[in-house]
């Protein structure tokens, strides 16, 4: 019998940086929008002062890293790409970690539907939050998913334990440790799988080849 891995396809986003980061770095998040168009998101991002320009990834990344060296990474990566994919707008952050913040996910998911997910391994903080119309539904830290927080903290649960994380709290230090030791590598893929499963949306390295909107990131956020 052959078993399919479900965290395989996303094992691209999870490249140590030992190996080189793969395309997108140790550093990154990604957003998931529904219910607004491409040139909106970037608005929002931009507290309306920019609708986009049309570029690819190439120069998302050149304009991350002019700013990145501008500011010596304290801020993130200050742009965005925005593309879309079916119902949903995808938002790529390089170097970046605001999608996640949660004044930051309010603003966004104002009228929408938004899901976002951040690797940092500097922070060693990955987190993931799912808001509606500004308010947060669920959200957790990748390697805690016993840890859920929220409006409806079980919303994602049956998808969560399909991608085989344990939600219940550890009751003594053998199974803290255990948890950890089964979340610690498989947090990110496993987080992004979950995004997958929410919004139907293919995250394979292709995304980064199609043509999309780039913008800046407000720097009052």
């Amino acid at each position: 019998m052959t078993t399919t891995d479900p965290l395989a396809p996303f094992q691209w986003l999870n490249v140590s940086e030992n190996e080189g980061g793969g395309a997108l770095g140790v550093i990154f998040s990604m957003a998931f929008l529904r219910g607004l168009e491409p040139a909106e998101v970037v608005r929002r991002f931009s507290l309306g002062e920019h609708s986009g320009e049309e570029a690819d990834f190439g120069i998302l990344s050149e304009r991350v890293y002019e700013f990145v060296e501008e500011t010596h990474g304290g801020e993130g990566g200050g742009h965005v790409g925005v593309l879309q994919a079916g119902e949903w707008c995808v938002a790529i952050e390089p170097f970046g970690w605001w999608v996640t913040d949660h004044a930051v996910v309010s603003r966004l998911s104002r009228g929408c539907e938004m899901l976002a997910v951040t690797r940092h391994d500097y922070a060693a903080e990955h987190s993931f939050e799912y808001a509606i119309d500004g308010t947060v539904v669920m959200g957790y830290r990748l390697r805690h998913p016993h840890e859920r927080s929220g409006t409806d903290p079980d919303r994602l649960n049956d998808f969560m334990r399909e991608l085989g994380m344990g939600l219940d709290e550890p009751v003594d230090d053998a199974a803290w440790h255990a948890a950890w030791d089964a979340n610690y590598e498989t947090a990110v893929p496993r987080g992004f799988a979950l995004a997958a499963k929410v919004t139907g949306v293919p995250l394979t390295p292709a995304l980064l080849d199609r043509p999309m909107l780039v913008g800046p990131i407000a720097p009052a956020w």
